[in-house]
Parts: C-alpha cells; sequence; structure tokens
C-alpha cells in the first residue's frame, strides 16, 4: 500500500510543470491547440497557412465562411457591429492573440517578471510585447473586453510598428487613438470597437497566443481571419483549404445558375432548391469548359473536389 502510494505520488510530481505559466504560450500548447493542423508552422506553434489560400480567402463572402463553419458545427466564430479604418477593403491573415484584462498591480508584477524571463521589454508597456513577434501576414487580434475609453491598445506609433511587422492590420474587441493618424498608415486596416483620444490606462496585457473571446466569437492562435464591412470570421487553420475551394465551386455553381435561368433551360425554383441529378450533369458538362484563367483554383483542384462531391 505504502509502495503503490509512493509511486501514485512519484508520478504525480513528474507531471506537474516545472516552471509557472509564462505571458507567451509554450509552442507546444499552441501545437496542442491546433492540432489538426498537419501543415507548416512558425517557430512559436502556430498553423502557418500559405499565402496563395489568405489571397484566394479573400474574394469569399462572409456569410459563405460562415455557412461552411456552422455546417462543420463551428458555431461561434463570427462577430460583427465594427468600426472599420478602410471599409471598402478586404483584410485576411493568421492570428496573433493577446487578452488584456483592467489593471490589477500585484498581477501586473507577475506579468513584468513572467515577461523579463521572457527577455520582453520591461522598461516600455507591455502592450509594445506581441507587436514585436508579429510576422508578415499577421493580424493582431486583441481582447480588450470592449473597453474604449482608457481601453485605446494602439495610436499611430504602434500602429505604424504593427504595420511594419506584419504588412497587415488589425482586430481589437476595444478602443484605438489617433484614427488620423492609423489612416495615413498605407495598407493598414483595422476593426475595432471606438475610437477615443485617452491614453491606456488602469488596464494590462494578461497572455499572447492563447485562446480568446472576440465578442461572440472564440480565436485560438493560428486561426484564419476574414473581414469586411460585413464583420469578421475566425476560421479554424485546418479548414481553410477546404473552406476556400467549397466557397468557390458555390461561386462557380451562381455563374452557372444565373447563365442557365438567363437562358430559360430551368425556372428559379429549379436552380434554387437542391439540385437534380439532370441538372449536376449539365453543371458538370458546363465546368469542363469553363475557361482555366477564370477559375479561382486550379484544374487539378477542382476535379478532386468534384469528384469528391458530385460523384
Amino acid at each position: 500500500m505504502i509502495k503503490r502510494l509512493f509511486f501514485g505520488v512519484l508520478i504525480f510530481l513528474l507531471n506537474v510543470p516545472m516552471h509557472g505559466q509564462g505571458v507567451m504560450a509554450t509552442s507546444d500548447f499552441v501545437k496542442e491547440l491546433t492540432s489538426n493542423w498537419e501543415g507548416e508552422r512558425f517557430e512559436d506553434g502556430r498553423p502557418k497557412v500559405s499565402d496563395a489560400l489568405l489571397k484566394r480567402l479573400k474574394n469569399i463572402q462572409i456569410e459563405e465562411a460562415w455557412g461552411y463553419l456552422k455546417n462543420k458545427g463551428y458555431n461561434n466564430q463570427y462577430d460583427g457591429g465594427w468600426k472599420i479604418l478602410h471599409p471598402e477593403q478586404v483584410m485576411t491573415g493568421r492570428v496573433l492573440t493577446s487578452q488584456y484584462m483592467p489593471l490589477r498591480p500585484d498581477y501586473q508584477q507577475v506579468v513584468k517578471e513572467k515577461g523579463g524571463k521572457e527577455k520582453r521589454d520591461t522598461i516600455g508597456g507591455s502592450n509594445s510585447w506581441p507587436i514585436e513577434i508579429l510576422k508578415p501576414g499577421d493580424i493582431y487580434v486583441a481582447d480588450g473586453y470592449g473597453r474604449i475609453i482608457d481601453g485605446t491598445l494602439i495610436g499611430s506609433n504602434l500602429g505604424n510598428a504593427i504595420y511594419t511587422n506584419s504588412q497587415n492590420g488589425v482586430i481589437f474587441d476595444g478602443g484605438v487613438r489617433d484614427v488620423a493618424g492609423l489612416l495615413d498608415i498605407k495598407g493598414f486596416n483595422g476593426w475595432f470597437r471606438g475610437d477615443d483620444p485617452s491614453y491606456l490606462k488602469e488596464q494590462m496585457l494578461t497572455s499572447i497566443n492563447n485562446p480568446i473571446r472576440i465578442g461572440r466569437a472564440i480565436v485560438l492562435p493560428g486561426d484564419v481571419v476574414l473581414a469586411n464591412q460585413h464583420g469578421v470570421v475566425f476560421i479554424p487553420s485546418h479548414l481553410v483549404a477546404e473552406l476556400v475551394i467549397s466557397s468557390e465551386v458555390v461561386g462557380l455553381r451562381d455563374v452557372f445558375g444565373f447563365q442557365r435561368l438567363r437562358e430559360k433551360t430551368y425556372t428559379p425554383g429549379q436552380i434554387d432548391t437542391k439540385w437534380t441529378d439532370a441538372i449536376k450533369a449539365d453543371f458538370l458538362k458546363w465546368i469542363k469548359k469553363y475557361p482555366d484563367e477564370k477559375l479561382p483554383m486550379t484544374r487539378t483542384e477542382l476535379n478532386t473536389y468534384l469528384e469528391k462531391h458530385y460523384n
């Protein structure tokens, strides 16, 4: 009995982390969070969805992405009601997360000490820490719990630093300041809750690259963002490729359907409901003749998708 108890305690101690949680999630933890991803990763463990897919994603409608995710059981990936620097533009990119909370001195001291051990700048504000590790194509996504007054996570100085490192923009469940200066940063865009001239006050960074909540959405590091004037969708990395091509095929189906309606080959009721086998066969015949240069995907990708879903 004593021997079994001894070995039980020993096993427990061997499984207890020897070091406390840091400010930034470990690469192993990020890999565990995103274990369904099978491709390339960054050093911090985040999935590295290709630039080519990010570019194609810009042509996908929010409703199509939302519908695809909902059909997969991901019902909490969208949030709306944003102010946007350039609402006419679409932004896609890979998520780097950060979380902010109301300031508490003892906890702030712990965060500062942990940041020092992670070799972060402890002289300036900790709100620069996520910015310093952004990679090209990243989108800085921050949970500022909707705070605007005294909750301005960036102004034009940090905005310039963000764009220099990521060549992209931000999504903040919080505020920004100096909107005029942010608008002057060519190529930079931002989705945020509001703007205010106040500085960041009584608020502190608590974590980087951990799961966060943005409005009614849950966001993991390495998710992919699709953001436009209609809202923001956070897409799990392992679903991006199929989401993109399935949405692209929906677009091609629409082109086919509109053409056949103009030709009066089918009635609106026939096109706007589940297709018969005859209409499916007609679509497959039509798509074979569709010009390759007009396809949003390669012909090989299209054929693979059609063989899987239309046979």
